[in-house]
């Protein structure tokens, strides 16, 4: 059959371990310069993804606030409570741009033909609060929200 050691070389045994060694080692060297490039790359595109991944999260919580937020919630407008909304809603004003369209005075007809005496509240400020709703405008809305009291000016 096959003899490792056809000679009976004394030595032979460390002549095999030296070759299979040298042969390990110039597997390695030849794999891990062919793959280096392949490596780089790799290493390039996941960085790229990391990147990519970053962003959606940011997107992901950004559209969800933002659609929170713009649900034209008429109650997120200081001085509109649950029965003004409600009321508002029958007379077909559901969302911030629509009450933005609508006058202090054809606001005040609506309440006062009510029967849940809201003939007290003042809709003096509500459209231009709207308006800055419905343009996504909260850091001016929130700050003159502040100086506001039941959507009146103090």
């Amino acid at each position: 059959m096959f003899q490792l050691n056809p000679l009976a070389n004394p030595d032979a045994f460390w002549q095999h371990i030296l070759m299979l060694t040298v042969i390990g080692i110039l597997g390695f060297l030849i794999g891990y310069i062919s793959r280096r490039k392949t490596k780089l790359v790799l290493e390039e595109q996941l960085s790229g993804l990391k990147d990519k991944l970053a962003q959606c999260h940011n997107q992901t919580i950004t559209a969800t606030a933002n659609n929170l937020l713009r649900a034209d919630d008429l109650t997120l407008i200081e001085g509109i409570g649950p029965k003004i909304k409600t009321l508002f809603h029958n007379a077909g004003i559901t969302t911030w741009y629509q009450l933005s369209q609508k006058t202090p005075d054809q606001l005040n007809e609506i309440l006062l033909k009510s029967d849940l005496g809201l003939q007290m509240h003042d809709p003096l400020t509500w459209p231009e609060q709207a308006r800055l709703a419905h343009n996504a405008e909260w850091e001016k809305l929130k700050t003159w929200q502040n100086e506001l009291k039941g959507g009146r000016k103090l």
